[in-house]
């Protein structure tokens, strides 16, 4: 098996369309191995590569709802109130870590993703 680090975009290209010719490979074969580690070679590349940011948490709950067909009333069991899950919505209240253990639970949203500020950049030092 001749793997090599994937160190250009040419590599990079060339990995994913190995990874597509290989996406039928069963798992526990040489092809299912091959898919196995091309995989992880491209993951670490583009993390390198394309770093995604975070989504801004607020955001990241008007997604969540949306995608479940949920109203604000919906989240008054997470975040309080109706009056306060308006005020979190239009950024005008912050997230406490409580609202952020029970939206996480209870919606599925990554915790990491609920505790960066709303509305700024956080970068990483």
């Amino acid at each position: 098996m001749d793997i090599q680090p994937i160190k250009t975009a040419a590599d990079h290209r060339a990995a994913l369309q190995e990874i597509e010719t290989l996406m039928a490979a069963d798992i526990d074969t040489p092809e299912g191995d091959r898919l196995d580690i091309l995989a992880t070679l491209v993951e670490a590349y583009e993390s390198r590569h394309f770093p995604m940011e975070l989504a801004d948490p607020v955001d990241a709950i008007k997604f969540i709802m949306e995608q479940k067909g949920l109203t604000p009333k919906d989240l008054t069991p997470m975040i309080g109130r109706l009056n306060r899950v308006y005020e979190v919505l239009n950024g005008k209240r912050a997230l406490t870590l409580s609202m952020i253990w029970r939206l996480h639970a209870g919606l599925g949203i990554p915790a990491e993703m609920l505790i960066k500020p709303a509305g700024k950049t956080v970068l990483a030092a």
